[in-house]
């Protein structure tokens, strides 16, 4: 695996302004690691994601299987092997309500979801306060499944993460462009973390389609 992906906390920035989307991930310490442009006009989303900006060696890419929906599923591959590394699927129903996102593993083996933090918080974020309520997602390993029966039974923070996160996805408040920072906290082996840059690439991507419509 490359070395970029070894990491335990990675900055993106997106400018909220910009008429296509262009990605700089950072590593703890300030160092661009990643870099992505997408392509304008694309039916089904093909993301590249390269290791600098003059897109020499690229790294990562993420395709969508249909036709971009709100319940689309993307497969990620690794640019240096050619092996697929997983999946993420969003889940579309729920997504319009709490946003949701299961990870797959290549021989479809459900690994674990990235959830939206409360559905209080995630309703005055669509009615009432939009990015002034900045976003923020859990990681968690498992069957979505036990999740949801376990749910009610777990002690969450003050800020309403689960404890037994493997992760969050925050977004950074900032008025001139889009930032989430990403940390891993968990066990490396349970989820690639291949799988969660493409996750916060692409939950950055949607974010900007819903900005600019």
């Amino acid at each position: 695996m490359d070395p970029v992906f070894q990491h335990k906390q990675y900055l993106l920035k997106r400018q909220v302004l910009a008429l296509t989307g262009t990605f700089r991930i950072y590593g703890p310490t300030g160092e661009l690691l990643l870099y992505s442009r997408q392509k304008m006009f694309r039916l089904k989303e093909d993301i590249r994601v390269f290791s600098d900006e003059a897109s020499t060696h690229q790294v990562l890419q993420i395709n969508a299987r249909q036709v971009i929906d709100f319940s689309a599923t993307y497969d990620v591959t690794d640019s240096s092997t050619g092996m697929v590394v997983g999946a993420l699927q969003r889940r579309g129903w729920r997504s319009l309500a709490r946003d949701e996102w299961h990870f797959f593993a290549p021989d479809g083996r459900v690994l674990g979801m990235l959830q939206e933090d409360s559905l209080n918080r995630a309703l005055l974020r669509r009615f009432l306060l939009g990015s002034f309520l900045p976003l923020i997602y859990t990681l968690t390993a498992g069957d979505p499944a036990q999740t949801y029966n376990t749910a009610a039974s777990n002690t969450l923070s003050p800020d309403g993460l689960s404890p037994n996160a493997l992760g969050t996805l925050r977004q950074n408040f900032n008025l001139f462009r889009y930032e989430t920072v990403l940390g891993l906290t968990g066990f490396s082996n349970q989820i690639d973390p291949r799988l969660t840059i493409a996750a916060m690439i692409l939950l950055a991507a949607i974010e900007g389609r819903q900005t600019s419509d």
